[in-house]
């Protein structure tokens, strides 16, 4: 069960124990006692209802916070990140069944996106969207290529630092947007080609030759109904046990 489901639930629990108490015990308990009471379990019932509600409508409608787990989009996010997704990007679901109630956008080239791993949706991963519906993608050493016309990519640098240490930095863009990207000296790259289905959608990790990304048949094409969220800003990075990086706080997500 993960944790919208679990809020739902005790949403639904403490509802039900306030409505039921209002509805069939609280007059009686004031008639026997001659004054208002209220059981423990009704009184956090009364309390807690509000709270989770403000929460489970943020993290369903608003935004969610989900914590950077590996290395795959270095050099823009690094395993520590801690990061805000607008959960109204593309639009409106409804927590649990994770049915769509409103369009408010649609996914494009270039964004960073937390979707749920096809094949276990209990399993988040964030990458960046490279194929829409119907692209026909192809990689080829670590060129992009999108319906046959090449990511521009330009020098940018040597990486410093981790296990990456000498890396080749690469400066992409796709249309009028451009990140970093990372290309590991010590890892192969994996080439690719194939047509995007309907309604599906291809990504790649930004730390090319050490992400397990749309490529590889445990990730695969991403339906739209497994996508999640836009990836916007980050709010904290903390590699335990190291103490909190505060200069990456508030960085956007590019």
């Amino acid at each position: 069960m993960d944790f919208s489901a679990a809020l739902t639930l005790l949403l639904a629990l403490a509802g039900l124990i306030w409505l039921i108490d209002k509805a069939s015990f609280r007059a009686r308990r004031q008639l026997i006692a001659g004054k208002l009471t209220e059981p423990v379990i009704v009184q956090y019932a009364r309390s807690f209802f509000p709270v989770i509600l403000i929460v489970l409508i943020i993290r369903s409608f608003l935004f969610e916070p989900f914590r950077i787990p590996s290395e795959s989009m270095m050099p823009g996010l690094i395993d520590g990140d801690f990061i805000f997704v607008s959960k109204f990007a593309y639009g409106l679901r409804l927590p649990v069944i994770n049915s769509k109630v409103l369009s408010t956008g649609q996914p494009q080239r270039g964004d960073v996106i937390v979707f749920r791993l096809p094949r276990d949706p209990s399993v988040h991963y964030i990458k960046r969207l490279v194929g829409l519906p119907g692209d026909h993608v192809s990689v080829r050493n670590n060129q992009v290529f999108v319906n046959d016309s090449p990511f521009v990519l330009k020098p940018d640098g040597i990486y410093r630092g981790r296990r990456f240490e000498g890396s080749e930095l690469k400066l992409e863009r796709i249309g009028s947007r451009q990140h970093v990207i990372i290309l590991a000296s010590h890892l192969p790259s994996t080439d690719y080609e194939a047509n995007v289905p309907p309604g599906e959608y291809f990504f790649m990790g930004d730390n090319r030759n050490d992400s397990e990304d749309s490529r590889f048949g445990m990730v695969g094409f991403v339906p739209e109904q497994n996508l999640v969220g836009r990836a916007d800003r980050i709010w904290l990075n903390w590699e335990f046990p190291h103490w909190p990086n505060l200069t990456r706080v508030g960085t956007k997500i590019s």
